[in-house]
C-alpha cells in the first residue's frame, strides 16, 4: 500500500474547519500504547472535518487483581466465551471499562447525543454526509432512540431485521457484535449505567444486545431486569474494522496474548 499523500509545500491548502457534526461530543477511545492507531484515526477524522475528544482507554493488561476488585468488577456468574469457553480476558475488562467511562462522562455532562469511536475502524465513503442525512431523518420522524450502531457484525443473519417506518437506511438490529462505532443519547447512557454492569460484567459487545433484549442467552438476560434500550442500526453500515481475524496485521487488544482472536473488535 502507498503511504498517505502529503500536502505539497508549494500549494496553499486552506485549513479544515473541524466540528462535531451536530453531536454534543465525539469520543475517540485509544490505548496510550497504541500511538499508531491514534495517529491514523486523528488524521482520518481531520480529513473528515470531525473534532474528537481523545479518551485514554483502560489498559486491561496493566490492571492487577486488586485494582479490578477496587473498581467493583465482577464477571457475570456462569459467563463463558461462546467460541472458546473461557472467562473474560483482561483486555475485555479494559475495553468495557473504557466504554463505561465514556457513558459516565456523557451522563455527568448531560450530553444529549454523542458519537463513540474505537481506534481500529475505517469509514465508508461519504460517511459524513450519510450520517448527517440519517440524523436529519431521525429528527423529522421524531424517533426516540438510545443507541445507533454505525458498524456491527450480525450474528443471526438468517433472522430478519425490521426497517423503521419513515426513516430510510435504519433497522432494528438483532444480536450483534462490535462496539467500534455508535451514536448514544443521554437517555441511552443513563440506561446502560443504571444496569450496574461492572458487578456482572460481560464483553461490551455482548452487553449492548442484551440491553435491547436481543441476546440469545436467557441465563445472562435474567441478571438484567430492565432491557429496554431503544437500539437501531444504520443500514448500509457506515463503519467497518480496519482488519478482520486472520488478516495480515490483525492485532486484538482484547484477547490475551496466548489466545486466538474470536471477535473482530478493539
Amino acid at each position: 500500500k502507498l503511504p498517505p499523500a502529503e500536502p505539497s509545500p508549494h500549494v496553499w491548502v486552506p485549513p479544515k474547519v473541524l466540528d462535531k457534526m451536530g453531536f454534543d461530543e465525539v469520543f475517540l477511545i485509544n490505548l496510550l500504547r497504541r500511538s499508531d492507531r491514534r495517529s491514523r484515526m486523528l488524521r482520518t477524522l481531520q480529513e473528515l472535518g470531525i473534532s474528537p475528544k481523545l479518551v485514554e482507554a483502560v489498559d486491561g493488561l496493566a490492571l492487577n487483581s486488586s485494582q479490578v476488585e477496587a473498581l467493583g468488577v465482577r464477571m457475570l456468574p456462569g459467563y463463558r466465551d461462546p467460541f472458546h469457553g473461557r472467562p473474560l480476558t483482561p483486555g475485555e475488562v479494559g475495553c468495557f471499562l473504557s466504554h463505561f467511562r465514556v457513558w459516565q462522562e456523557i451522563a455527568a455532562r448531560g450530553l444529549g447525543r454523542s458519537l463513540v469511536f474505537e481506534d481500529d475502524l475505517r469509514f465508508e465513503v461519504f460517511f459524513r454526509s450519510r450520517l448527517t442525512e440519517l440524523m436529519e431523518q431521525l429528527e423529522e420522524a421524531g424517533l426516540d432512540w438510545d443507541l445507533i450502531y454505525l458498524g456491527r457484525k450480525r450474528l443471526e443473519p438468517e433472522r430478519s431485521e425490521r426497517g423503521v417506518p419513515g426513516v430510510r437506511h435504519l433497522l432494528r438490529p438483532g444480536y450483534s457484535y462490535w462496539s467500534l462505532g455508535y451514536a448514544l443519547s443521554l437517555r441511552g447512557a443513563r440506561k446502560l449505567l443504571a444496569a450496574e454492569p461492572l458487578g456482572k460484567m460481560i464483553p461490551v459487545d455482548e452487553f449492548l444486545p442484551l440491553m435491547f433484549d436481543r441476546h440469545p442467552s436467557p441465563e445472562y438476560s435474567s441478571h438484567f431486569s430492565r432491557r429496554d434500550l431503544e437500539a437501531f442500526s444504520a443500514e448500509p453500515l457506515l463503519l467497518f474494522p480496519t482488519h478482520y481475524t486472520g488478516d495480515p496485521g490483525y492485532v486484538s487488544d482484547t484477547e490475551s496474548p496466548k489466545s486466538q482472536p474470536h471477535r473482530d473488535e478493539l
